[in-house]
């Protein structure tokens, strides 16, 4: 991966690795090193304690539930890999993702995540190629610069985050969709003076179901891409984004009409001392409002979704505060009942103990408004405090 001296650092190494924003080397252990070849690991292991207050329409569903969870990220494992040949630098990752909360039936039933699986060949002149499984370009660095990435975020007890067994949602669904990791070969251009391209092709999804006389196809792959672009300003590091997505699927069945699905997401943080800004927003149709591998087929479409989130956070030594709002807006084919608009608000301290350990503190406030029936309406609020283990 290209170095980026001057990208976000205090985010988490897999995301900044899976962006090209910068390399692992501050938080990886160095296993293999030898004759330009290097082999290493880098892990993140986090959990906190966890107490929701639900009120949701319907009685039966109201209580305030204790859990000891995972937060916003998983926890995982990952693998470097990296050989310079001649003119080229050969790089592999491999990352697996686990959940710490097993079956409550079925004794130990923890799931296990290769979220990343690929290949890269790149070269300062010309760029860099990547090959295999890796997160999408849509909503990429939305997700990328949350401030509440390593804190825990909304769990909406209508989705089943509440009692659920894997992570809270942070704030997917309520200011971005998930950039759900999938097959792809994608091109990133070098770094030029501060901007950066990257295109590329995914494995396509059904978003059009099967009839009875027919079958869902996609003539072309989806294809989506992002352009970012890092500057300086009156002392100020600005980062800026711009992300899309397109694909179409159609139906051998004639009669079933088919589903284009295309997103935009857009954003900017900057910082300046110990301050950060960041502002961040999308626009979709056809897509799920939670994930960007649309699920839910025939029901997008005609679902249209929006959303933004705005944050800001101030680091005084080991300590950084951080606040945060986000909204998404579902027309009412998504994810709940006839639409709803999805807010969270939250509050977060960080503390270092170290560069590897680090103490987090949240308070969360999850909102569901149903546009025609109050029947889907949930206010959760979380207290969530735990500890985040990187290497």
């Amino acid at each position: 991966m290209h170095n980026n001296k001057n990208a976000p650092r205090r985010l988490l190494p897999v995301f900044i690795v899976s962006l090209g924003l910068s390399s692992v080397a501050e938080a990886e252990i160095v296993l293999y090193d030898k004759d330009e070849t290097t082999f290493s690991t880098d892990g993140y292991i986090n959990a906190f304690y966890v107490n929701s207050d639900v009120d949701r329409a319907g009685e039966q569903y109201d209580r305030r539930q204790a859990r000891v969870k995972m937060g916003f990220l998983p926890n995982y494992l990952g693998f470097n890999m990296g050989k310079q040949v001649d003119d080229l630098k050969l790089g592999a990752r491999a990352s697996f993702w686990v959940t710490i909360n097993d079956s409550e039936t079925n004794g130990t039933d923890t799931a296990i995540d290769v979220r990343q699986f690929y290949g890269t060949v790149a070269n300062p002149e010309w760029g860099e190629v990547l090959i295999g499984k890796d997160f999408g370009l849509f909503a990429r660095s939305n997700i990328l610069l949350d401030e509440l990435l390593a804190g825990y975020g909304q769990v909406s007890d209508s989705l089943g985050l509440v009692d659920g067994g894997g992570v809270s949602f942070g704030n997917i669904g309520s200011g971005y969709p998930y950039p759900f990791p999938t097959s792809q070969i994608t091109y990133r251009t070098p770094l030029m003076d501060g901007l950066r391209v990257a295109v590329g092709i995914l494995d396509p999804v059904d978003t059009n179901d099967s009839s009875p006389l027919g079958k869902a196809y996609q003539k072309n792959p989806r294809t989506e891409s992002e352009v970012t672009y890092q500057f300086d300003v009156g002392g100020a590091k600005i980062y800026s984004w711009l992300n899309g997505s397109y694909q179409t699927s159609d139906n051998t069945d004639s009669t079933v009409e088919s589903v284009t699905s295309k997103g935009l997401g857009y954003g900017v943080q900057a910082k300046i001392g110990g301050l950060s800004l960041t502002g961040s927003g999308f626009q979709a149709k056809g897509i799920n409002p939670f994930f960007t591998n649309n699920a839910g087929e025939a029901t997008l479409r005609n679902v249209d979704s929006n959303g933004y989130l705005l944050q800001g956070s101030y680091k005084l030594g080991k300590n950084r505060l951080a606040l945060s709002y986000g909204k998404t807006k579902d027309d009412g084919n998504g994810v709940v009942g006839s639409g709803a608009d999805y807010e969270t608000r939250g509050i977060a301290l960080f503390h270092e103990i170290n560069d590897n350990l680090k103490l987090v503190a949240e308070y969360n406030q999850f909102q569901i408004e149903g546009h025609d029936s109050d029947a889907q309406n949930e206010d959760t609020d979380t207290f969530a405090v735990g500890a985040v283990l990187t290497w």
